[in-house]
């Protein structure tokens, strides 16, 4: 509990810091950003931490990679969290809910290790595993995958693109497998991987 406290002095203590993000000199950013970096793995060493800045406050996420094991660690941390005036304090990756900016071809590449990926341009085909059939797995392609696939971190980069689609926990609980592929020309039956979300949500309620 203590290592908990802890975090949450530093966070509360320094928090206009991250607020200004933009403002602060980026040597004393990062000076702050290690040391709140630190004292999270004080408390578990496996998580990370987000921030958003936006207009009117900032939000900070607790992450666990995606790993289903740390859940736990991660709520039990942002249950004990402060309130700190203009700060939104999330467990998890979110769902992206606004879709419009991949069906409109707009949205920014992600970069990721030297990894260029556009999710607007990702697509996937739903798997299944005879020998479990409730378990959905998918297959995601897109065009330069022959371009990376000799790159070690390709699959940490699909999945953190994925992680920050259908948000962590959907991640974790609800894709059972997946592969990597070449985005063909003429290949029928894809979906755009932007659907992905609703197409779980679709499946697990049927």
């Amino acid at each position: 509990m203590k290592t908990i406290t802890n975090f949450w002095n530093y966070f509360q203590q320094n928090n206009f810091v991250f607020l200004l993000l933009n403002e602060i000199p980026k040597d004393e950013l990062k000076t702050h950003f290690d040391k709140l970096i630190e004292i999270l793995h004080q408390y578990n060493k496996d998580l990370d931490i987000i921030i958003k800045n936006k207009t009117n406050g900032a939000e900070i996420i607790i992450t666990a990679n995606g790993n289903p094991y740390l859940f736990k660690e991660v709520e039990l941390l942002v249950h004990h969290a402060r309130v700190v005036e203009r700060w939104k304090i999330t467990a998890f990756l979110q769902p992206e809910m606004n879709i419009e900016k991949y069906e409109n071809g707009t949205d920014k590449p992600l970069e990721y290790y030297g990894i260029t990926l556009r999710i607007s341009e990702m697509y996937f085909i739903p798997l299944e595993n005879p020998n479990k059939p409730t378990d959905l797995g998918i297959k995601v392609l897109f065009k330069n995958y022959i371009v990376h696939k000799e790159n070690p971190k390709l699959r940490e980069a699909v999945y953190t693109h994925l992680e920050h689609l259908i948000g962590e926990k959907s991640f974790a609980n609800d894709i059972a497998f997946i592969q990597i592929a070449q985005l063909q020309g003429d290949q029928e039956d894809i979906i755009e991987l932007y659907n992905l979300k609703s197409y779980i949500d679709t499946e697990l309620n049927n």
